[in-house]
């Protein structure tokens, strides 16, 4: 007589083992973390072995300790059996009008250079005109090949063939990635990233990463196009104190012309679109 037992995995990961994960990312013993979070060493062992639940202020203080993001927080509430703290909107929502407004305010300002938004998986959500006339001038007309920048820059068929510097600018997505990875051990975005840029030919693996050395402060995009070299540096911008999974995971990235004729070059763009 077949079993009726229900064998499906549980829609959240055993609060022990998350607490376990996330104490062997940070290097932390029991000890460390029961100190830290003003708890019993041995409560903070009954919660792990599933004997006790705590409150959602004992995962509150267990979540600073981490320095967890906000997605991560929820799933630790969820673990615990309480509600989730902080919500995620989809970016549209008219609740998050106002943050857009901003936003669109930043991209609208960085005329005539690019500026464009990105959110936890790298995929490019917005950009001003100035990115698209940039990238028109770059892929001479062609439509880019994806929606998200990690494959743009390591797909040999998109701009990845435009950049000069491309060995540099890998390593620095590469150093990214690995923070992103280092940040969030348990979420499984990143490294499914990680993965599929992998794939393309030439990509460093961890073992060809220069480890020795911390990416530069500042690293120059050079961009070949039929107008001459473009050299780009970038800022990200990000929400202060966010409360919305969202926000805090949205950058905000912007290029400044790193030479005069990147600056010209952008300026005969806007005034040819005008």
């Amino acid at each position: 007589m077949p079993s009726t037992r229900d064998t499906r995995a549980p829609e959240h990961p055993p609060l022990g083992l998350l607490l376990r994960e996330w104490r062997a990312a940070r290097g932390l013993s029991q000890l460390d973390l029961a100190l830290a979070a003003d708890m019993s060493t041995r409560h903070l062992s009954c919660v792990e072995t599933g004997k006790a639940r705590p409150s959602r202020e004992a995962i509150g203080r267990i979540a600073a300790v981490f320095d967890m993001p906000l997605r991560e927080r929820n799933a630790l509430l969820l673990a615990a059996g309480h509600a989730p703290e902080y919500p995620e909107r989809e970016w549209d929502t008219p609740v998050l009008e106002r943050m857009r407004q901003a936003v669109e305010l930043i991209l609208a300002h960085q005329e005539p250079y690019p500026a464009f938004v990105l959110d936890r998986q790298w995929n490019v959500l917005m950009a001003n005109a100035a990115a698209t006339r940039v990238n028109a001038l770059l892929m001479e007309g062609r439509a880019s090949r994806h929606g998200n920048l990690l494959h743009q820059v390591f797909d040999p068929a998109d701009f990845r063939a435009l950049i000069v510097n491309w060995a540099e600018v890998a390593e620095k997505f590469l150093h990214h990635l690995h923070a992103q990875i280092a940040a969030a051990p348990l979420d499984p975005t990143p490294r499914r990233l990680l993965e599929e840029i992998s794939r393309y030919p030439g990509v460093p693996g961890p073992g060809r990463l220069d480890g020795s050395r911390a990416p530069a402060p500042v690293l120059t995009l050079v961009f070949r196009s039929r107008l001459g070299e473009l050299r780009f540096f970038e800022t990200i911008t990000t929400f202060s104190m966010p409360r919305d999974v969202t926000l805090e995971e949205l950058r905000i990235e912007c290029a400044f012309p790193a030479d005069d004729s990147t600056a010209a070059v952008c300026a005969r763009l806007a005034t040819q679109a005008a």
